[in-house]
Parts: C-alpha cells; structure tokens; sequence
C-alpha cells in the first residue's frame, strides 16, 4: 500500500513544502473546535460556541476564493506571509478579549478577521504538486497522499486540542494552533523553489465558480461540510452526555481514521471507474456510512461506527480535487481549489449553527438527524448534476 507514495519525494523541494505545509495546516482541525470549546466555558452554551465557530468558517469561506485569486495573480509568498501574521495577530486578539471578559460582540468581530485571514493551505500545497507533476499519473497519488496527510490532521488535531483545552487551559489548543499556523506557513511560503509561476490572466476570464462541474461539486462539498460541522460539535456534547467529554477527541479521530485508512487504500490503487462516477459512488457510501450514529448511545460503539463512517471522506476529497484540476484552467487553478474549501467552510458554518441549536433543543442523539439529513443531501446533489462532470477531460483515469 506504501510502495506507490515512495516517488513523490524524489522530485527536488518536495520534502521540504510537504512538511511545512503540513503543520501550517494542522490548526484547520484546531481553530474550530478549540474556538467552540473555549466560549462553551465562557457562556455555557452550545448555540453560541456554535454561532461564534459559524462566524469564523463564514468568513473563511467567503475570503478563501479571493486569496486564491491573488495567490494565481500575484504568487504564493507575497500573498500568504502578510494574511498569516494578520491571522495569528487576531486569533490573539479573540483570546485576549475572551480572558479580559470583553462584550460578547468582540468575540464575533474578531472571528471575522480570524476566518478572513485564514489560508486554504491544502489549495496551496496541491497547485504546488500540480505545477510540479502536470500531466503525470502520480498527481492522483499525490492529492491521495495530501488527502492522508489532511485525515492525519484531523486524527490528531481534535483530540489534540480537546486534551489540552480540557486537561490544561481552555486557551491551550488555540496557542498550540497559533505557532503551528505561523511558523509552518511561513516556512512553507518561503521555499520559492517549488512556488508555482504566475500565469497571465486573460481579460474577463472569469471565475472557476462558473463552470458547471465545479459548481456542481461546491454545492455537494457544501452538504459535506455541513456533516462535518455538525458532527464536530454534536459529538463533543454526545462525550459530555454520556460522561466524558475528554472522549470527543477521540471520537472525532476515529471519524478521520476512517478517511485516513481509507485515503491510503484509494491512493495505492490504479481506477478504471471514471472519476465522475467515483464521485457519486463515494457519497453514497458516504450516506450509507453514517445511518448508525443517530441510534448509538454508547462512546465505545460510537468510536467504532465514526471510523465506518469516516471510510468514503477521503475517496470523495481526492476524486473532487482530481475533478477541479481537469475542469479548472491553469492559470485559475488556487482559486478553483479553494472553492472547494469555501464550500467545505459554509457547510461547517452551517452544521456548527444548527449543530448548536439542535443540541440544545433535542440533544445530541437526535440532533445527528440533521448530519444524517445532509448526506443524503450530498447524495442527491450528486447523482442529480453527476453529467456535468462527464467531460472527456473529466473521465480521463487517475
């Protein structure tokens, strides 16, 4: 299953942006959950750590495209430096005005910024690999490996900052994923070698949002992120119900682990199935996958049904970033990417808002109703526009 993986890294500079841009993307299974954990001990309420951690992956997503736009005009370093120390400024900011007891009000302006300054560093380390592999049948390997890498993230990510949050200090996971945000995007932005060039960008050329597949995906990758969300803060209320909140960390890594085994499995193999269809094949098992969690009412089985659950992520992460790199232009490609993560943030944003109220109101159990809800959504969307992506560049094998 490894043996595939061992010539990525043969390639000059490659070592070096994969590390990097691993621990800079590390705090994206940190930001939210630690930001829902911290205003959860400030205000005892699960909507409004909901609605704060909403506030920051609206922003993000609505910031994510056009940072992907400068990243295609003006290159990476230029762009990704000043937003990071922007970011890691404003994050400080928000625990500040959360210690000193500011208007709750600051909590959420400084979300914005938080969010807006946020980096789709996944985007970024993908168009590297794509300038460096284009053409070659190792770049589906490639995306699978940084697919792996992202369930990695989020294996370790929540229970990382779960168990400092709880066990240390509520602001312990935000520090954590500050300095993993600055020092490794800043490392990652200063290796120019592998920096895509910057491509010209033809008079009203567009934007990739535009064309029919990508949009198609965005709305589908909109429903996943709302599970994704939703899931998130519902488990962390499920661990505290049934008497152990220190477990939502590691029953969110279970939910990863199952992407990560199965982003290994999916990488290592050679498809014959088109990639449009292995789109649509993934959300459905996707759907089927999560059918047990709303009936489970113990944390061990729980642990074992998210990791099932988690089986179809990475197939269908790897399959629509695939799609977008045949859809997209070249020269739009960052920006393409990155609506694939603003979809993925609205999603969050909407399951961690309705995540929170549902809880509240119904309880854990019965709110992963909705996470169910908007699979079958995801589903449907899918099956629905799945010609739009049976382009003869789209079916090509990866």
């Amino acid at each position: 299953m490894v043996g595939p993986y061992r010539g990525l890294f043969s390639t000059p500079g490659v070592k070096g942006f994969v590390i990097a841009g691993f621990f800079g993307r590390m705090p994206m299974s940190m930001l939210g959950i630690g930001i829902m954990v911290l205003v959860k001990e400030l205000t005892d309420s699960y909507a409004t750590a909901g609605a704060v951690a909403a506030t920051v992956s609206v922003s993000f997503a609505v910031a994510a495209p056009l940072s992907g736009r400068l990243v295609d005009r003006f290159g990476q370093a230029r762009i990704v430096i000043p937003l990071t120390l922007t970011h890691g400024a404003t994050l400080t900011g928000l625990m500040l005005c959360a210690e000193y007891g500011a208007p709750r009000w600051t909590l959420f302006a400084t979300g914005v910024v938080v969010g807006a300054t946020a980096l789709s560093l996944g985007s970024l380390v993908r168009a590297r690999w794509s300038h460096l592999l284009a053409g070659s049948a190792r770049l589906h390997t490639a995306f699978s490996f940084e697919s792996v890498a992202d369930e990695v993230i989020f294996v370790a990510g929540p229970a990382l900052v779960t168990v400092l949050a709880t066990m240390i200090n509520p602001y312990a996971g935000l520090i954590v994923a500050l300095a993993c945000t600055i020092v490794g995007t800043i490392a990652f932005a200063l290796q120019r070698g592998t920096e895509p060039p910057i491509r010209p960008r033809e008079t009203g050329s567009g934007t990739p949002i535009t064309i029919p597949g990508v949009a198609l995906m965005s709305c589908a990758f909109l429903a996943m992120g709302a599970v994704f969300g939703s899931v998130d803060l519902i488990t962390v209320a499920f661990a505290e119900e049934q008497g152990s909140k220190a477990a939502a960390g590691l029953l969110l890594a279970s939910f990863a682990g199952g992407s990560l085994v199965s982003g290994l499995w999916y990488g290592a193999r050679q498809w014959s199935i088109p990639l449009s269809s292995r789109f649509v094949r993934s959300l459905g098992v996707f759907a089927v996958g999560l059918t047990p969690i709303m009936l489970i009412g113990d944390i061990r089985v729980m642990a074992g049904a998210l990791f099932l659950a988690g089986l179809a992520i990475s197939p269908t992460v790897i399959t629509g970033y695939s799609l977008t790199e045949r859809l997209v232009p070249a020269r739009l490609l960052t920006e393409g990417m990155a609506w694939i993560s603003t979809s993925v943030g609205f999603g969050v944003a909407i399951g961690a808002w309705a995540g929170g109220r549902l809880t509240d109101a119904f309880g854990a159990s019965n709110a992963y109703g909705f996470s169910f809800a908007c699979a079958l959504l995801a589903v449907a969307i899918g099956v629905g526009g799945s010609a739009w992506l049976r382009t003869p560049v789209a079916q090509q094998q990866s």
